[in-house]
């Protein structure tokens, strides 16, 4: 894609249409991606949003990133959120986050939470730049590589 080229962004539900690419960004995205099973378990639960950006360019349609959250009692909870390599640096995490924010608000959610990584630096400083600060640590979370999970919240908690 070059710099100059016009895109065109929509925002959508998932659907099982929408998984070879989303598997694709997931496996260029984590070390430990999700499969193909946890998706589809994720696309049958009620409290589950599951969306994705679609970027239109020269005519052509193709998932460019998608968030999961779950909306439960009073929170919020990320659970997945990547875009393509192809999109990147564009405001599309900032903005899928943002919606997520927004999608909560309008039911009266107003806490978010998610765990990352402590050595993704990248996703950490979206968080910030989200609102989202450190509020604990999850040692041994990610089973792939014993690393721990930092928590971070935004919105109205109490400690």
């Amino acid at each position: 894609m070059s710099s100059g080229e016009a895109i065109r962004i929509d925002v959508d539900l998932m659907n099982t249409g929408d998984l070879d690419e989303i598997l694709a960004i997931e496996r260029e995205s984590f070390q430990a991606p999700w499969t193909k099973r946890m998706f589809i378990d994720e696309l049958r639960i009620r409290h589950a949003q599951c969306l994705v950006v679609r970027a239109e360019t020269d005519g052509e349609k193709r998932v460019a990133g998608y968030i999961i959250f779950w909306m439960v009692a009073d929170e919020a909870h990320l659970h997945n959120l990547a875009v393509s390599k192809e999109f990147r640096r564009q405001g599309l995490a900032f903005s899928l986050m943002g919606l997520m924010k927004d999608i909560a608000a309008g039911v009266n959610i107003e806490k978010q939470t998610l765990e990352v990584r402590e050595s993704n630096s990248a996703a950490i400083e979206l968080y910030r730049k989200c609102g989202f600060v450190v509020k604990g640590r999850r040692p041994k979370y990610y089973t792939d590589s014993q690393e721990a999970a930092l928590i971070m919240w935004a919105g109205k908690w109490q400690d």
